[in-house]
């Protein structure tokens, strides 16, 4: 439980020594990595559906509140929720169970922690005289988990904000209106030139298809006059 609980904080506290432990650990990394990323990805569309979009879509037709409105409040209420609940209350309990952290330690703990950082200056539960250090470990490990996936929902959250998306805008490269121009009027010759070539190539069809029809020569129109 400890190389797993250091694999997903990424401290670099329990390393492999060996050739092939790290050999391994470079092909488990290569694997797991996409693979934890495409599970978190899932999780976090699938809660966001019941924690972000259906509330602020029941605030707005319920009550008639701006959607706008609505999403910044609840995008607000959910990060002071997601502060309290995974960085203060965690940073007061590992003050606690950790004899040499204060409480600026502990939060400075769950920030480098949370935010993928993980510079493993400070790891918990690496005490001799820890209680339950299994345990301990599994809990810190969930925690890990579920507090990776609150900070993904909040910044979906934050970025599916009106005002947000307006400011991405800003950064976005914007295409000269001559050159849509350009290709608007190349792209419209193109085709009327193949309009043209295939009614061209229809009529030469048509032509080859029709029965061919024998004309009278002159001088058997000036017998048929004569009698």
């Amino acid at each position: 439980f400890s190389s797993t609980f250091c694999f997903v904080a990424g401290y670099g506290h329990t390393v492999p020594l060996s050739d092939g432990g790290k050999a391994f650990c470079i092909i488990y990394s290569v694997i797991g990595i996409p693979f934890t990323l495409l599970f978190l990805t899932a999780v976090v569309q699938r809660i966001i559906v019941y924690v972000t979009r259906r509330p602020v879509l029941y605030f707005h037709i319920r009550w008639g509140f701006s959607k706008q409105i609505v999403a910044i409040i609840h995008a607000i209420v959910l990060g002071f929720i997601t502060v309290s609940f995974f960085f203060l209350i965690p940073a007061a309990i590992f003050s606690v169970l950790e004899d040499d952290w204060n409480f600026l330690e502990s939060f400075y703990f769950c920030f480098i922690s949370l935010s993928t950082i993980g510079l493993g200056d400070y790891v918990p539960g690496e005490g001799y005289n820890q209680k339950f250090r299994e345990l301990y470990k599994i809990g810190i490990t969930c925690y890990l988990l579920l507090g990776l996936i609150a900070m993904l929902v909040v910044l979906e959250t934050f970025c599916e904000l009106h005002e947000l998306k307006k400011f991405r805008k800003l950064f976005y490269v914007k295409k000269d209106k001559e050159e849509d121009q350009v290709h608007i009027m190349e792209h419209d010759q193109l085709s009327f030139s193949s309009i043209s070539d295939q009614a061209a190539s229809m009529k030469d069809d048509q032509k080859a298809n029709e029965p061919f029809v024998t004309s009278q020569s002159p001088t058997s129109n000036d017998s048929s006059l004569n009698n």
